[in-house]
């Protein structure tokens, strides 16, 4: 065990989101996720934000990995610099999934819960260094240029 707090999640760009009907086959549980996604875009708009979700954060309490642990569900928005530089708040939903201390109490899980989006802050500014920024900010450069060499307009739905 190399690290102290370990989160995974899924990561949906809300500006990918081009169409905003639910189907109509959608299963009960992939309607509601929908919903929160669509609900996330309403309160948050879609440029620089995150749809966060199958995501937990665990944190490890102790050097054993079967004591101590104390694990998180998670799903909601990061949100980032206007560059996509870094992270600058996390508005997240957070339920406590599961844990291995006796020692355990109510005030302890609710100031972890409440650690969560910090901890998934930085994590997300980790995601976000791992990519390739550099190629994103030439090909909006790119689109830019041929939208101003256009007088604005480059095509439908660009």
């Amino acid at each position: 065990m190399t690290r102290y707090v370990e989160i995974t999640f899924d990561c949906l760009p809300l500006r990918s989101i081009t169409r905003v009907d639910i189907p109509i086959d959608a299963s009960p549980k992939f309607r509601a996720r929908c919903e929160r996604i669509l609900d996330a875009i309403h309160k948050h708009g879609s440029f620089n934000t995150y749809y966060l979700y199958n995501a937990s954060c665990t944190f490890h309490l102790t050097n054993q990995a079967d004591l101590g642990a104390i694990q998180f569900s998670f799903e909601g928005t990061a949100h980032t610099d206007e560059n996509d530089r870094t992270t600058v708040r996390c508005d997240l939903h957070v339920e406590l999934l599961r844990e291995t201390c006796d020692w355990l109490t109510e005030p302890v899980v609710h100031w972890f819960a409440e650690s969560v989006p910090v901890a998934v802050q930085a994590e997300f500014d980790r995601y976000i260094a791992a990519g390739d920024l550099h190629q994103t900010i030439e090909r909006i450069k790119r689109v830019q240029a041929d939208s101003d060499e256009h007088g604005g307009f480059v095509g439908m739905y660009l």
